[in-house]
């Protein structure tokens, strides 16, 4: 029923015919959502619905480690424990027993040299690189430089450890330096520096005394050469003497810390076996010189 007005070409739709198709369309729609809802109902239950939400995860962020800055263990603040025999180590060792040791070399491929050595539980791996030559700024010398760090893993004690060096570990930078100067022919190496990076990726006593085993068996593997190599032993000086202590033992709470007349400490060796001579001497504790 449609008509054209006068002076006008635009056609006037019939109202009641559109009214009829909107009708019908909303029909179909209604049909086809009624038909997507039972498939949903019948596919996706409420359980099943719930257990797909609880899958689903907050973003994280997978850049850092998701744990606490600093932690320390529940063991390091317990009390001395009554029913521990006197005399006896914790893994059944005699007090002159020492750890069974695995050691290899070549561990790391873009290192010069490196090697890995395990005192049971007490893990550290060692890289050596350069010589290099050493930058126009420092001081000329016509003897080689040695550079030693010594770092710890963040997991390789029971409490967390922070990526940047603290004191202990410049100390026992410090204290690996002293032992290699004297072994190392720097001589032969002017205007250069040697760099030895040594990490400790677990912790159960004795990481020094490892650190200087494992940087010796390095520095031979990289080809430098050595008035001879340095072999690093460890001892718990207190009631009795403890040959290569471990964690436990280095921080024993069960001896007599009141009694002022008796040594508590530990003593690390740097020792050249074939020239027979002492190379550094670390302690820790109160100890008499007898």
């Amino acid at each position: 029923r449609s008509k054209f007005f006068e002076g006008r070409r635009h056609t006037v739709i019939d109202f009641d015919s559109q009214f009829d198709g909107l009708l019908c369309i909303s029909d179909a729609l209604r049909i086809g959502f009624d038909a997507r809802t039972q498939i949903v109902q019948q596919n996706f239950s409420p359980a099943r619905l719930h257990s797909f939400t609880a899958r689903l995860k907050m973003p994280q962020d997978l850049r850092r480690i998701q744990v606490p800055e600093d932690s320390m263990p529940y063991q390091l603040l317990s009390k001395n424990c009554p029913n521990q025999v006197k005399d006896s180590r914790p893994d059944g060792r005699k007090p002159e027993n020492m750890r069974s040791i695995y050691l290899k070399a070549g561990v790391v491929t873009q290192a010069k040299g490196s090697s890995y050595i395990e005192l049971n539980n007490t893990k550290v791996i060692c890289a050596v690189y350069g010589p290099r030559e050493v930058s126009k700024k420092s001081n000329f010398n016509m003897n080689g430089q040695l550079s030693c760090s010594f770092k710890y893993a963040p997991f390789a004690c029971k409490y967390r450890r922070q990526h940047v060096s603290d004191a202990e570990e410049k100390e026992l930078s410090d204290a690996l330096r002293d032992a290699f100067k004297p072994a190392v022919m720097l001589h032969q190496f002017p205007k250069s520096q040697i760099d030895i990076y040594c990490t400790v990726l677990e912790d159960d006593g004795s990481v020094l005394a490892a650190a200087l085993t494992c940087s010796s068996v390095a520095l031979v593997d990289a080809g430098i050469n050595l008035y001879d190599i340095v072999i690093g032993s460890s001892l718990r000086i207190a009631d009795t003497f403890l040959q290569d202590p471990c964690k436990e033992e280095e921080y024993d709470q069960n001896s007599d810390e009141g009694d002022t007349n008796c040594s508590h400490g530990n003593l690390t060796l740097a020792y050249m076996p074939n020239l027979g001579q002492v190379v550094t001497v670390f302690q820790e504790g109160v100890m008499d010189v007898e």
